[in-house]
């Protein structure tokens, strides 16, 4: 009886420790220094998911953003609640804030910490309409805010935070520093760093999304960070809306290389290149289709000045439309996720004064007469070889040529070129110039 009871001791021991080392002791962290858009919430769903694979003990996401899209934000919110792994948002380094969609992350977290000297809020929904911010119409703005007040007031009310002061964020537009967010109950922690945050959270229950209460004990365990793919780091840069505009423009104008200087290849595969990779970033941006048609209209104003004279005024309104077209691109509410005046200018400005020079070059020289090739002897004198009746031989531009003349030449008489067929010359007799004076003397 006894043999058996320390058996089964001592299988219940390996099942335990079994069970107990199936969990990762250990905290995954993911840096967010950037927008929120498709890329960064591609980046922190992957974490979370490995989080959970790993069985780790919790994710860590710093914190440092401007905002960003509310669509990218929404996904990021249901990935953090549904998480089965803790999920804690720290908001740093010390300079650093969650401006805008920052602050409905923030307030979705398990646990919401703030790093002094840091700032969350300024959440109030806008609509971009040029360079400038402006609030929609009112029916629209009231659509628009009651939505976003909403999300922050359930996320907010999940986590058994300060309802009022979340929404305030929203339809107020207010920012918080650390230690107004903390004693208005919309953090939990303010902390120098993630090692302090963990001590003071050691032992505290924290509510999770489904209600139920739960406690960490993160001291000493390992940091390990978790960082972006290639292909993650690759696209991150590409939504940068400044290098996607510039890729376009470069793209437009080495196509139009291409185009006049037709087998050059070179010029063709890198404006194709850079067009499709431009149209990869805008198709994940919140990209206006309709400033792309400001951006035609200026190279067809550039190949209009290279056709008319205008005096610089169409290459003038070719500059406007492409600016205006940069600056219209990309619809964000934050001025990081839009393209920048400097940006578009720095673009337009020299690729419009390069555009219509090299086009009037183009044109200029499809106008000039054609100097090489069959046609290019059309025109020329050369001297008969032989009699022409009508046939013969004329030396031409340093050949002989076999040639018809429309009259019967002797040998040494001064021929001009009419026509080519082939390699024989059509010809006429030079006409000899008159000796008559101009102003004969009178007798």
């Amino acid at each position: 009886m006894k043999k058996s009871v320390v058996v089964s001791a001592f299988l219940c021991s390996i099942a335990f420790a079994f069970a107990c080392g199936s969990a990762s002791a250990e905290v995954l962290k993911v840096v967010v220094k950037d927008t929120i858009q498709p890329i960064s919430q591609e980046y922190i769903a992957r974490a979370i998911d490995e989080a959970a694979r790993r069985k780790a003990q919790a994710v860590l996401i710093e914190m440092n953003t401007p905002g960003g899209m509310v669509s990218s934000t929404r996904e990021i919110i249901e990935k953090i609640s549904s998480s089965a792994v803790p999920v804690i948002v720290y908001v740093t380094p010390t300079g650093g804030h969650a401006g805008s969609a920052g602050i409905f992350i923030l307030e979705s977290a398990d646990i919401a910490a703030m790093a002094p000297g840091t700032a969350a809020g300024a959440a109030h929904p806008v609509v971009l309409v040029g360079p400038v911010q402006l609030k929609p119409d009112e029916e629209m703005n009231k659509k628009i805010e009651n939505d976003a007040a909403a999300l922050i007031r359930s996320v907010a009310s999940k986590r058994g935070r300060n309802i009022e002061a979340a929404e305030g964020a929203v339809r107020e537009s207010k920012s918080f520093t650390e230690q107004e967010a903390l004693a208005q109950h919309l953090i939990d922690y303010v902390a120098t760093s993630p090692e302090d945050l963990f001590g003071q959270m050691k032992g505290k229950p924290f509510k999770r999304f489904n209600g139920e209460s739960a406690t960490l004990a993160l001291e000493g365990q390992p940091i390990l960070p978790f960082n972006m793919t290639l292909k993650e780091r690759i696209l991150d840069a590409l939504m940068e809306p400044d290098l996607a505009f510039l890729l376009l423009a470069i793209g437009a104008l080495a196509l139009y290389l291409e185009f006049n200087h037709p087998g050059a290849v070179i010029p063709g595969t890198v404006g194709v290149v850079f067009i499709l990779v431009a149209a990869f970033a805008l198709n994940l941006l919140p990209t206006r289709f309709a400033a792309l048609g400001l951006i035609l209209g200026a190279f067809v104003l550039f190949a209009a000045e290279a056709k008319f004279a205008s005096h610089g005024v169409l290459t003038a309104g070719g500059i406007v439309l492409l600016t205006l077209g940069g600056l219209l691109l990309i619809d964000s509410p934050i001025p990081e996720m839009r393209v920048h005046l400097a940006t578009a200018l720095a673009v337009s400005v020299p690729l419009g004064l390069i555009t219509a020079f090299l086009m009037s070059i183009a044109l200029k020289a499809r106008r000039n007469k054609v100097v090489t090739g069959e046609q290019g002897l059309v025109g020329e004198t050369g001297v008969a070889q032989t009699a022409l009746s009508p046939r013969g031989k004329v030396f031409v531009h340093g050949e002989l040529w076999n040639a018809v003349a429309s009259s019967p030449l002797a040998v040494g008489q001064m021929v001009v070129v009419r026509r080519v067929d082939g390699l024989t010359l059509y010809v006429d007799p030079l006409p000899v110039p008159s000796s008559t004076p101009e102003h004969p003397a009178l007798a």
